[in-house]
């Protein structure tokens, strides 16, 4: 399946005011609505963790909306990062924080 063949992986780290502020709801809304498979976590450091599985297109739209972030949010800093996914996530989920 040539689709296959062009979808990325990216991990996304966002900082600033980012937990408690629906953050992850946020992501994982805007994910589906770009059909980018992965997740979204917070980290104990307080920073937001993303997975995203998608296309070069996909996931260039879900940098922008991270860098957005929802209304009562504040994104000090966006890193991203290549990354590797396992092939089995096929939906956009949020997880537990670890």
């Amino acid at each position: 399946m040539t689709e296959k063949a062009k979808l990325e992986s990216k991990q996304f780290l966002v900082r600033g005011r980012v937990q408690g502020v629906g953050f992850r709801w946020f992501v994982e809304r805007e994910a589906q609505l770009l059909g980018i498979r992965g997740w979204v976590r917070n980290n104990v450091d307080g920073a937001v963790e993303v997975l995203a599985i998608g296309t070069r297109e996909q996931l260039a739209a879900l940098r922008k909306k991270l860098q957005e972030g929802p209304r009562a949010a504040r994104v000090d800093q966006l890193e991203e990062f290549e990354a590797t996914a396992s092939t089995d996530v096929k939906t956009f989920r949020i997880e537990g924080a670890w």
